[in-house]
């Protein structure tokens, strides 16, 4: 115990606990203009967790939930993820470094990654103070979409439809798979961590993009709108997304990923949206370079904290 707060470790959150994390999450959101956890970690959290995850719950005096961590250890190359979550009323009490403590002590051999979402100086702090060491970088980019969108030019047989449930769903996959090799937080997503995002009231068939040379699926553009009536609650004018852009190795190099990225926000601009958002690794130069001749610019900055 320190400072009156305990915590506790669990496997998996009970039906109970979750609407009291989901504020937890909510109230910090609330007041940091951005979401502490990221969308992995946030969807299996308000379906109780996942065998890949191990939950922390940090308590006050009166039994009220101010803390919550989330620790991945299934990644035996990177070492353990984590993401961590205070409330902002229980700030500067030392209840971050407790949770980053406990999370170390959960990791089999005392590596851990950490991330912290927003370019926050406390958190930096209290990373450097505790041996962690920058190590990666995303960046979140913005666009108006009143300003000109120029005409997208698709290769030469290739057709965009939407997406289809039930149907394209390991096509995806594979092509997911095969597009992302070197990221493994989106190359590995299973049909489980597809189907999550299915269900969530967000989710829109119709601005999942798929890009099809007969019947091979060669790439796709997932769009997402965040705000509105899709937000939990939080009301903010709605802001259109990039989600993910992907295109099969073998179509690379025919401009499919530009293309697919104008089908996709020609359609969130469909929408009366007014602003896209993407977020890109800060070191894949020709990403950027590809989303800053789009008119995207950067806004925000997620940082990963490696110990």
């Amino acid at each position: 115990m320190t400072s009156g707060f305990t915590i506790e470790a669990r496997p998996r959150l009970d039906s109970d606990t979750v609407p009291d994390l989901v504020a937890l999450v909510e109230r910090a959101t609330e007041r940091d203009g951005l979401r502490p956890l990221s969308e992995h970690v946030w969807l299996h959290l308000k379906e109780g967790g996942d065998e890949r995850g191990q939950h922390l719950i940090a308590r006050s005096r009166d039994g009220d939930v101010v803390g919550y961590a989330h620790i991945d250890v299934t990644d035996e190359v990177e070492g353990p993820s984590a993401e961590v979550v205070v409330d902002p009323d229980a700030r500067r009490h030392g209840l971050g470094r407790q949770l980053v403590q406990e999370l170390i002590g959960h990791s089999p051999d005392g590596r851990l990654r950490l991330w912290a979402h927003g370019e926050h100086a406390g958190a930096a702090e209290l990373a450097t103070s505790m041996g962690f060491t920058r190590a990666r970088v995303l960046w979140q980019m913005r666009r108006s979409l009143y300003s000109p969108l120029p005409r997208p030019s698709l290769p030469k047989g290739v057709v965009i439809r939407p997406f289809r449930v039930g149907h394209d769903e390991q096509a995806w996959l594979e092509v997911n798979t095969r597009a992302f090799t070197h990221l493994p937080d989106q190359g590995q997503w299973t049909r489980a961590d597809l189907d999550l995002r299915i269900h969530e009231p967000w989710f829109a068939a119709d601005g999942f993009l798929m890009a099809w040379r007969e019947d091979r699926l060669v790439g796709f553009h997932w769009t997402k709108v965040h705000g509105g009536t899709f937000h939990d609650g939080h009301q903010h004018p709605p802001i259109g997304e990039v989600y993910v852009v992907g295109v099969d190795p073998d179509e690379r190099g025919r401009g499919l990923g530009r293309a697919l990225t104008l089908v996709g926000l020609r359609h969130l601009r469909a929408l009366d949206l007014s602003q896209a958002m993407l977020y890109v690794d800060a070191t894949n130069t020709n990403a950027i370079s590809l989303y800053e001749g789009l008119g995207f610019v950067r806004w925000d900055t997620d940082v990963l904290f490696r110990r």
